[in-house]
């Protein structure tokens, strides 16, 4: 008997079918793997399991009963819980505050904080998160910690189904290694893991069963053992990618920007370096090094013992920076797609203080058609609607169109399909054929190795290490990236 099955699952917004007919069947103890492309209806799938959308038409059955989700309060009484790749935390709240909402224990009528504290505590531990302080409020968290904490916040109650949206996008090294032990545990408890993510080769390892979702509809249903990665491309894709990073490029050019012996208290110290035109840098480092907490300070987000003293300025010099965070601070999700494009170039006709709506339009179609965007007549659109992938198109574009001589970018493909990866990487590639200097964050191994000319890697706030990338391997760059916690010299 399946924990989970779904039966021909239909979903429709105004007439256009999203989910054309979806079946699927995990048991209790399985890891049951869901890929596809950007658009291709993993979202909607998600949002339907966790209660949060209704399904236009289908069944949904569990322990061979059949059940109606209306909200996810009944997805929650089922013991059904769901980690969505954009976070849900309360910023100014407490971890053990986020963990605990709803259930905290009480002494004498009041909230027994010590015993709040604990408790979070041994959840923390529990799933091999230990290392993050219950009392620390979730807006001092990195991305990466934060997506910890929603795991476990998904476990303080025994769930019997586990929904897990691209939980490893933000992670690396160690944390990596303790979602994967998580995983196994949880299918050893008997827990149904449900593991969307784009990342194939840890599907490939994790997974009991493969499903493959293309255009609303499953087209495969398969096991790690009778696939492989490039035919799973192939698959999502519906057609073979041959070469997933650029060619080499040749010598960069002169410099364009310079940092010298930058610091912040407590984050980061002596950063230096130079990024030369046509020059893709890459930048590695485990949670917690600060790599994006550097790559604030350098636009001026916050502040730095030196630099820009505002993101303004350094747009005026020529800087535009991607942040890790699309949903919370690379895109307004309510706005249209046009306004969130064109929001860092809004100008006005020399004879009017209103918004040139004809010179906005034209800039926006041109980036659409650019970069891809899809669909194509999304201008109108409001950006919560596209596609994780879309979505990261559409805050490349809003940079782009400053006409930046200095893009940093930070975790650029987090939670993109390989296809989508593929245009992205073709993008900054021909960003840096066309003269631009590029510094790319990421905690993607191949990644950083792939898309860069060299590579820069930092740990505990320092810059430990420099690597042509052309000659790199993940050894040496991990190596590099955990040299000051080993005590290695």
């Amino acid at each position: 008997m399946s924990r989970l099955e779904l039966r021909d699952v239909q979903k429709d917004f105004s007439g256009v079918k999203v989910l054309q007919g979806i079946d699927l069947r995990g048991g209790a103890g399985e890891v049951l793997a869901v890929v596809g492309a950007n658009g291709a209806g993993k979202s909607t799938l998600i949002k339907i399991l966790s209660g949060a959308l209704p399904m236009s038409a289908g069944q949904m059955w569990m322990d061979g009963a059949q059940v109606d989700l209306r909200s996810p309060h009944d997805a929650h009484d089922l013991g059904i819980r769901t980690v969505y790749q954009e976070m849900s935390l309360v910023p100014e709240l407490s971890v053990t505050e986020n963990l605990l909402m709803g259930a905290f224990p009480v002494r004498f009528g009041m909230i027994d904080w010590g015993a709040a504290h604990a408790q979070a505590e041994d959840v923390l531990h529990r799933v091999g998160f230990g290392s993050i302080h219950p009392r620390t409020k979730a807006k001092r968290l990195s991305v990466a910690r934060q997506q910890m904490v929603e795991i476990a916040k998904a476990l303080v109650s025994e769930p019997r189904v586990l929904v897990l949206d691209e939980p490893s996008a933000v992670l690396a090294g160690s944390d990596l290694e303790a979602l994967f032990a998580l995983v196994r545990q949880l299918r050893e408890r008997g827990v149904l893991v449900i593991y969307v993510s784009h990342r194939l080769a840890e599907v490939l390892d994790l997974a009991t069963s493969i499903v493959v979702i293309k255009d609303g509809q499953v087209i495969e249903t398969t096991e790690p053992a009778k696939t492989s990665e490039q035919e799973l491309i192939r698959l999502m894709a519906g057609r073979r990618l041959e070469q997933i990073y650029p060619e080499r490029r040749g010598a960069p050019g002169d410099v364009l920007f310079a940092v010298d012996a930058l610091g912040r208290p407590g984050q980061f110290a002596d950063i230096s370096f130079r990024l030369r035109a046509g020059e893709v840098v890459g930048l590695f480092g485990l949670v917690g090094s600060g790599r994006s907490e550097l790559a604030r300070c350098i636009f001026g987000a916050e502040p730095a013992e030196s630099g820009f003293s505002s993101p303004a300025e350094a747009i005026r010099a020529g800087l535009a920076l991607v942040t890790e965070d699309r949903a919370r601070s690379g895109l307004v999700l309510g706005m249209t797609v046009r306004d969130n494009i064109s929001m860092t170039t809004w100008r006005s006709n020399d004879w009017s203080p209103l918004i040139d709506a004809q010179s906005q339009k034209r800039d926006v179609a041109r980036m659409v058609e650019q970069l891809d965007i899809r669909p194509a007549h999304c201008a109108s659109m409001q950006a919560v609607h596209l596609s994780g992938g879309n979505q990261q198109k559409v805050v490349l574009a809003k940079w782009l169109l400053t006409g930046p001589r200095v893009l940093l970018l930070d975790e650029p493909t987090r939670g993109v399909d390989m296809a989508t990866r593929v245009d992205i990487y073709r993008t900054i590639d021909a960003l840096a054929r066309q003269g631009l200097a590029i510094l790319l964050i990421s905690s993607d191994l191949t990644e950083v190795i792939g898309a860069t000319d060299r590579i820069l890697v930092m740990n505990q706030g320092r810059i430990t290490g420099e690597l042509r990338s052309a000659h790199a391997t993940e050894d040496q760059v991990l190596t590099l990236a955990i040299k000051g916690a080993s005590g290695m010299s």
